[in-house]
């Protein structure tokens, strides 16, 4: 079963239960997906649909935080509510062994060796992560082992 099939039969399972929280997220994630391929043109296979949860997940993350800065707890927790539902349709994520254990593969293969090769790294980490890991927290550990 695509994502995108699962992501109709869970919408329609929170229908059937009344899971107003749970609908909301799907329809909007739904709606990100088929804004993404009216833009690209085609429709998105897994990979794709993948990239646009991720999106969405940083947005909520984002949100989530600002909300908390700002004291507004009640909208810090509806958007983390939102996140919790959204990463349950992405690949595991990957523990920071694992996660270093690919950065050091592509900092091998790259012959990077310097803060200055972060672009020859970061390209391909991010291609063998796509989902499995937060841009941000791969991008801290890049630096982290080029700069070590």
């Amino acid at each position: 079963m695509s994502l995108q099939d699962q992501l109709t039969s869970d919408m329609k399972d929170a229908m059937r239960a009344k899971d107003s929280a749970r609908l909301s997220t799907i329809r909007q994630l739904r709606s990100a997906i088929k804004n993404k391929e009216i833009e690209k043109g085609t429709s998105l296979d897994d990979d794709a649909v993948i990239g646009v949860i991720s999106t969405q997940v940083k947005q909520r993350r984002e949100a989530a935080q600002m909300y908390r800065d700002n004291e507004r707890l009640d909208l810090a927790e509806k958007e983390e509510a939102e996140q919790a539902i959204l990463q349950a349709y992405l690949p595991q994520q990957l523990d920071e062994d694992e996660l270093r254990s690919i950065i050091a593969e592509v900092i091998t293969a790259q012959g990077a060796t310097s803060p200055k090769d972060m672009g020859k790294v970061m390209g391909p980490v991010m291609a063998k992560t796509r989902g499995c890991a937060d841009g941000k927290r791969v991008n801290q550990l890049v630096r982290e082992l080029l700069a070590g």
